[in-house]
C-alpha cells in the first residue's frame, strides 16, 4: 500500500481541497486526515495554576513527601 502526504490547509468555511492529479481514473480511494492538537495555552496556563494553588495538594511540600533524588531512577534513553 502506498502512502501519500499532502500538505493544506481548509478554507475560511473548513473546506479542505486538494488539488492532485493521482493518473488513475476510476479508482477507489482512502484519504486519512490527520488533524495537529491545539493547545489553548491560556487554558492549560490557569489549571496549572489552579492546581498548583489548591490546598489539595500541600501534603507534597511536607518534607516526608520528599522520598526521591536526582540520583534515583534509571535514564531513559
Amino acid at each position: 500500500m502506498k502512502a501519500i502526504e499532502i500538505n493544506s490547509k481548509t478554507d475560511k468555511k473548513g473546506h479542505l481541497k486538494i488539488n492532485l492529479p493521482l493518473r488513475q481514473a476510476d479508482k477507489k480511494v482512502r484519504v486519512l486526515i490527520l488533524f495537529e492538537e491545539d493547545t489553548d495555552e491560556d487554558e492549560e496556563r490557569i489549571w496549572l495554576e489552579a492546581v498548583s494553588k489548591s490546598p489539595a495538594f500541600e501534603f507534597l511540600y511536607e518534607k516526608e513527601e520528599d522520598i526521591y533524588s536526582v540520583n534515583d531512577g534509571e535514564p531513559v534513553f
